[in-house]
């Protein structure tokens, strides 16, 4: 069982993120972060509840998860109060994976050491770039400076260190990602996590693709900087495990994404929050405001529910599994996609030994198609 905490909290809104995010200049007086601690630890009490009631068998949490938003615009103390919350509920088994999230420039040397203090075991740096004309076009506000220093402080602290990485940026030369590639990997981070730029519709920076103000993004050049990518994080001992997502051996993979993918159980708490339970999946209303007062008047911040069908939920399991370097195997698959097996070996999409072993493991090549694999197995 895991746990994921929402914290919907940012200082500005980057221009490419569709993430359930608000500034305070948006949320005016309708949610206050002086209270959110308060208010989510109600919600983890009313999800103990559930549960029981539920007859669902008691499971201490194995991972927690902190994302937002920039969850460390709360106060330590906050986080660590919500961590402990978790903890009275439902229990933390011993060596647990505790993450957050973290802006560099929305950290100290001291709020570190009270995370680590307070039962917190990894943070995840949002670096995306150490260029400054690409982190303005993504709208980040820390200096590029900060990271090395954030990075150096939650290793004093004890922490596991990630970073995350974008590629594919309007005007990102291949001499920039390089840049930025090497600038991560001079800190030494346990994890990093590269993902290519989407572009999302009705953020700003779709309008001002839109308007021809900045290029579009291209799939030849996201490929080329994933390859690159892949290429200077293995020879500096990172293995990938994920498609976005490398890491400096077994032990510092991201525990809770690996759930997320494996189709295990989690409780999502604050606005927007997603859970799956036992196959069903529900997600809380989405604006903070009435998030807050849906716990303030007892009610469940539940907006909607779906039990996925067998056929969605073969999709899923086909697309997440095959995302990560341990596959799928392949006696999961239908007969039809069996038989496809062979020419994505052909082709050089899928490892021919992995599946002479009997699972499907992406080559590099496969990863860059990997919807294409997926479509390919699920015979569509």
């Amino acid at each position: 069982m895991s746990f994921y905490v929402h914290i919907p909290f940012c200082t500005v809104r980057c221009g490419y993120c569709d993430f359930n995010t608000y500034t305070a200049t948006e949320l005016g007086n309708g949610s206050s972060q002086a209270t959110y601690a308060a208010t989510v630890g109600q919600e983890i009490g009313f999800a103990r509840g559930v549960l029981d009631r539920s007859g669902v068998p008691h499971r201490e949490i194995d991972t927690v998860f902190f994302g937002g938003g920039t969850p460390t615009l709360l106060p330590a103390s906050d986080l660590v109060s919500v961590l402990g919350r978790i903890r009275d509920e439902f229990g933390i088994k011993p060596g647990a994976e505790i993450t957050t999230e973290a802006n560099p420039d929305s950290v100290s040397r001291e709020s570190l050491r009270q995370l680590a203090d307070g039962g917190f075991t990894r943070v995840s740096f949002g670096m995306q770039s150490a260029v400054p004309h690409v982190l303005k076009v993504l709208e980040r506000t820390h200096d590029p400076a900060r990271v090395p220093q954030a990075v150096a402080w939650a290793r004093e602290a004890g922490l596991d260190v990630s970073v995350d990485l974008i590629y594919g940026t309007p005007g990102e030369s291949l001499a920039d990602w390089r840049t930025s590639i090497e600038a991560a990997l001079s800190y030494e981070p346990d994890h990093i996590s590269a993902y290519a730029l989407i572009i999302e519709d009705g953020t700003k920076l779709a309008a001002q693709i839109r308007r021809g103000e900045v290029p579009d993004i291209d799939d030849d050049d996201h490929a080329e900087k994933y390859q690159l990518a892949d290429q200077l994080f293995e020879a500096a001992g990172l293995q990938w495990y994920e498609v976005s997502n490398w890491a400096r051996g077994e032990g510092h993979a991201c525990r809770h994404n690996i759930a997320y993918w494996q189709g295990g159980d989690w409780w999502g708490a604050g606005p927007g929050a997603h859970s799956h339970v036992g196959g069903l999946r529900w997600w809380n209303v989405k604006h903070p405001a009435a998030y807050q007062q849906r716990i303030d008047g007892g009610i469940s911040p539940g907006h909607g529910r779906e039990f996925p069908d067998a056929q969605a939920v073969q999709l899923e399991r086909t697309m997440l599994l095959t995302r990560l370097s341990s596959g799928m195997q392949i006696s999961e698959l239908e007969s039809a996609g069996r038989t496809k097996v062979a020419g994505l070996i052909a082709d050089e999409l899928i490892d021919a030994k992995a599946a002479f072993a009997g699972r499907i493991v992406l080559t590099q090549r496969g990863r860059l198609l990997a919807d294409l694999v997926v479509r390919e197995l699920l015979d569509f």
